[in-house]
């Protein structure tokens, strides 16, 4: 366990400067009369992701993470299988994108993760499955004009479109 969290910190911090370079394709920064330029979200968000890694990298060498001094093993049977469940339902949910789109896709998912995996009640798991995608929406394709992934059901929100512009 312990050099799977400096593995992991590494990977994940060689990740962000990779996901900072290709958003630094596109403009960063605020475009007057348009938002954020393309590569935004995705610079700054790798910039948090890299600040993270770097200070777990740094409690790792202090030694002050339980993981950093534990001797058990990384993933025993159950962690594995939950793993397994996980990124398979996660898969799921990324292909079901460009069919149901990701104001479908997510929710299922919550409810899936949420409810059958993490064994929280109907009503908790509700009403983030129903507030997520309201939010997201409201952000992305509102607040942020930049839209999302659809698929078949982008005629449901035509009457949205024609509310907000």
């Amino acid at each position: 366990m312990r050099y799977a969290e400096l593995i992991m910190a590494i990977a994940m911090a060689i990740f962000s400067l990779f996901l900072m370079w290709k958003s630094a394709e596109l403009p960063i920064g605020w475009l007057p009369g348009e938002g954020p330029g393309g590569g935004a979200f995705p610079f700054w968000l790798a910039v948090g992701m890299l600040i993270c890694c770097g200070w777990t990298m740094v409690r790792w060498v202090r030694r002050q993470s339980p993981l950093s001094h534990s001797t058990e093993p990384y993933m025993d049977r159950q962690a594995l299988w939950l793993f397994v469940v996980g990124a398979g339902s996660l898969t799921l949910m990324i292909a079901s994108i460009h069919v149901i789109g990701v104001y479908f896709a997510a929710p299922l998912y919550l409810i899936f993760y949420m409810r059958f995996l993490g064994s929280h009640g109907w009503r908790i798991t509700g009403t983030i499955a129903v507030v997520t995608p309201v939010v997201t929406f409201l952000f992305f394709e509102i607040a942020l004009k930049i839209t999302l992934p659809k698929g078949w059901t982008e005629p449901l929100f035509y009457p949205l479109y024609d509310f907000f512009y």
